[in-house]
């Protein structure tokens, strides 16, 4: 059940909301539609986290919109994906709004606190992947993660990932970023005890086919506990990372 419908719950139960003021809030809570947009008010309710405003594609008019939209109606973190430095700044008035451009990554209203079961450690394979990791990375802190960061750890120097066994035996999920032929992710999977979730990254020669190579070596991963997301999907696997640094909750 997620915080929402809880507090909600409690509300109703306290006194201190009523029966009607609860059924306007059901009410208004699926969606807002201002027109270009659909605002998904209900997503916290059915997946725990609210909606994330992918920017690639949208105009800095319509990310504020859509931001003012979530704040008016109470949402305190909204994050904000695949936005360049151009676009940020024309949304830089937005009260507690920061950019992130390592990993092209809006959020406003800050960082929530961590209160997931232990920490999420991001791996890469090279320099290269690191604006893909930094995506999945501050996507993880933005849904309330404790985020551990490996970067430049390929296996063309297999003794730069083994000299990070500890963060590897000690992560509650594990993602693993790489181009080329992909294969960090089946040596991370073959030493890790917990989810390791694998990002295929454009990065590469001619015949990487701008990430396919990599992709279709991490599917076909001897390794047991690799799930594979799209390619330089790194929001992806921050969030089912996430979700998966989460589960504790379901057991209140």
């Amino acid at each position: 059940m997620s915080n929402y419908v809880k507090e909600l719950v409690e509300g109703i139960k306290n006194g201190s909301i009523s029966e009607e003021e609860a059924e306007v809030m059901i009410r208004k809570a699926p969606f807002v539609d201002i027109g270009y947009a659909k605002v998904d008010m209900h997503r916290a309710v059915r997946q725990g986290t609210p909606e994330v405003i992918y920017g690639a594609g949208k105009t800095a008019g319509q990310i504020r919109g859509i931001v003012d939209t979530m704040t008016a109606r109470g949402q305190e973190h909204i994050l904000i994906t695949r936005i360049d430095k151009d676009k940020a700044s024309e949304l830089s008035d937005i009260k507690d709004f920061t950019y992130y451009p390592e990993g092209r990554i809006g959020i406003v209203g800050g960082m929530p606190e961590p209160d997931g079961i232990g920490y999420i450690l991001v791996v890469t394979a090279g320099t290269s992947d690191i604006p893909v990791a930094e995506e999945a990375a501050f996507t993880a802190e933005a849904l309330g993660n404790r985020v551990e960061r490996a970067y430049d750890c390929g296996v063309a120097g297999i003794h730069r990932t083994l000299s990070h066994m500890d963060q590897i035996m000690k992560a509650s999920v594990i993602i693993a970023i790489a181009g080329m032929e992909g294969a960090l992710a089946s040596v991370i999977g073959g030493l890790a005890d917990c989810p390791v979730i694998a990002v295929p990254t454009s990065v590469g020669y001619g015949a990487s086919f701008d990430g396919l190579t990599a992709l279709l070596a991490m599917m076909n991963s001897c390794a047991s506990g690799v799930s594979v997301v799209n390619i330089d999907n790194g929001f992806g696997a921050g969030y089912c990372a996430s979700m998966i640094n989460h589960m504790h909750i379901k057991e209140d």
